[in-house]
């Protein structure tokens, strides 16, 4: 039991909890919430962080009590997917205790799933109590298998220690989808060898666009990679089947017949996702964001921290989603990034 098990926000029906209830202003109902439990990392990816970041200060990062409650909001106004981000979730102090709570919903019938995004570097520590507190799906963010490029990449990082993670997360069944951003520069020729091996231990594989989201130490403009490119390539000596399959989140999916394993592309550049998304980010600060690639923000942490009783949180975030915008309008142009803040701020 915590504080928010009996409160009149989450005291509804079976049947009122299956009906979507967050619509935003283009009839799109919001069902998924990524929620980034912390800014910081314990990697410094090139195309993700400046080298030297500043982290914020433990006062302006919501509480384990805080993510609990308003996490629990949203699954009480219809959201079925919670996924929890960083920064790297796994280095949150408690971030164990945060599953447990959550994962109640899970037991109620509430929530359909509960999973995060990880760099991997923490998992083999924490795979077990993952899959028994309900976590069935994990991300694991990883652009190389070479030990070299990765430390490149990273700024230090241990390959052997996300590979590790990785098979203590399917020795316990976890189902482990692998993430890799498209570098023109440095992965571009691996791409079919790390989906190969990813298909090879029975995980799907999505290859990302690099997306202008803060201020970092390269230019993005010529690290960029088109899916569209990429998918051709593919083409070329693989085939590949488009699927109607979903998992919530952006991915458009095809099987590639060759290696019997599915393969997502999130484009948004080249071909953006807006029209049916379904998801809004929480920041480690509580700040709501409806949009990746917009500057809007709803000061939740600030509506909580205010002494707000659930029937006013709610309505924060009723009025948040009600000005979700349509789309964004992500360039790869070298003007500098769509929005100031970092990935790692956002929620990955």
């Amino acid at each position: 039991m915590t504080p928010y098990d009996a409160s009149p926000a989450q005291a509804l029906s079976t049947e009122s909890r299956s009906q979507p209830r967050l619509i935003d202003g283009f009839g799109r109902a919001v069902t998924y919430l990524r929620v980034s439990v912390t800014d910081r990392c314990d990697l410094r990816c090139t195309y993700c962080m400046a080298e030297h970041m500043t982290f914020l200060p433990k006062a302006e990062v919501l509480s384990l009590e805080e993510l609990d409650r308003l996490s629990s909001a949203f699954v009480a106004l219809g959201v079925r997917k919670l996924r929890l981000t960083g920064g790297e979730p796994l280095v949150r102090k408690g971030i164990m205790t945060l599953v447990e709570r959550l994962s109640r919903h899970l037991a109620t019938g509430a929530l359909d799933e509960l999973t995060l995004t990880t760099n991997g570097t923490q998992l083999a520590q924490h795979a077990a109590d993952l899959a028994r507190l309900g976590v069935r799906r994990v991300n694991v963010s990883l652009d190389t298998l070479k030990p070299e490029l990765f430390r490149k990449l990273t700024r230090g990082g241990d390959l052997s220690k996300v590979l590790a993670g990785i098979d203590a997360a399917l020795a316990v069944g976890i189902e482990v989808k692998i993430n890799a951003v498209a570098l023109k520069n440095d992965n571009a020729a691996e791409l079919p060898a790390l989906i190969q091996w990813a298909h090879g231990l029975g995980a799907d594989m999505t290859l990302i666009e690099t997306m202008p989201l803060g201020e970092i130490d390269e230019d993005r403009t010529a690290q960029y990679l088109s899916l569209k490119d990429v998918r051709r390539d593919l083409s070329s000596f693989w085939t590949l089947t488009d699927l109607a399959y979903a998992t919530g989140g952006p991915a458009r999916y095809v099987r590639v017949e060759e290696t019997g394993g599915r393969l997502g592309l999130i484009t948004p550049l080249s071909h953006n996702f807006c029209e049916a998304c379904n998801r809004v980010r929480l920041t480690c600060t509580g700040t709501l964001h409806t949009c990746l690639g917009r500057d809007d923000a709803s000061d939740l942490r600030a509506v909580i921290r205010a002494g707000a009783d659930d029937a006013a949180l709610d309505q924060a975030i009723f009025a948040a989603i009600g000005a979700k915008p349509e789309g964004h309008d992500f360039q790869i142009d070298g003007a500098g990034p769509a929005v100031a803040r970092h990935m790692s701020t956002t929620g990955g």
